[in-house]
């Protein structure tokens, strides 16, 4: 059970929905390294991508030169940043880090979850599934990885220079063409296009980069399948 007189990090949107992170020690490091006090395993996280630490009787964050930045409601952190009751701090584009004060009493308010996809991915398989369809043989590594980037945007535009860095290790982004990048993305229509031919889920946004559109199922729908955030 979570001790409400400390202060908590809550995770709203990652792959661990709901756990709390008690902020019980002078100085918590978040980042992909597990050595961090909250390990991200994720490629867009920084081994020690931010911080959060006390100073007298309020909470700081600070960004520690991540490359994909840390965000706080929505803004880019800038310098160290005092922390108020239901702050949200945003860790690259895949994680949101609700805080809560030690003496917030008062029920949280989360983002409801969306309603269930048609097509979802089961990241431990690399699987994709449109219903109980399974694309077979699987997305090759990188078309996988553009599917999840596009998935985790949820609707966003992702611009050509994230699908460079999400997808391409650092030592091949410089040599990334446009020409790649586009080939990239008409091979994973083509194979979305094996389980569903009748939708076109990845749209092109002129001038900005793409967006995923999904099919949304009944939300009375079950599924153990979750997406990766």
């Amino acid at each position: 059970m979570l001790n409400r007189e400390t202060a908590m990090l809550i995770l709203q949107r990652g792959n661990q929905t709901g756990r709390g992170y008690p902020l019980d020690q002078a100085e918590i490091i978040i980042g992909r390294s597990p050595d961090c006090d909250i390990f991200l395993d994720d490629r867009q996280v920084s081994r020690r991508h931010a911080r959060v630490f006390r100073e007298g009787d309020r909470y700081l964050v600070e960004d520690l030169g991540s490359k994909n930045n840390t965000h706080l409601n929505g803004r880019d952190l800038a310098g160290i940043t005092p922390l108020q009751d239901g702050d949200e701090i945003q860790i690259a584009l895949r994680f949101k880090l609700a805080f809560v004060d030690a003496e917030q009493t008062a029920p949280l308010v989360f983002e409801q979850p969306p309603r269930i996809p048609v097509l979802h991915l089961e990241p431990d398989a690399r699987q994709v599934f449109v219903g109980e369809r399974t694309l077979n043989p699987p997305l090759s590594l990188p078309q996988y990885r553009l599917l999840e980037l596009l998935l985790d945007a949820a609707g966003g535009v992702v611009s050509r220079d994230e699908v460079i860095r999400c997808v391409w290790s650092e030592d091949a982004e410089e040599g990334i063409s446009e020409q790649a990048i586009d080939a990239l993305v008409r091979r994973l229509r083509e194979r979305l296009a094996e389980l569903d031919p009748g939708h076109a889920y990845v749209l092109t946004v002129r001038g900005h980069g793409f967006r995923f559109q999904n099919r949304a199922a009944d939300s009375s729908t079950q599924s153990t399948t979750s997406v990766k955030s």
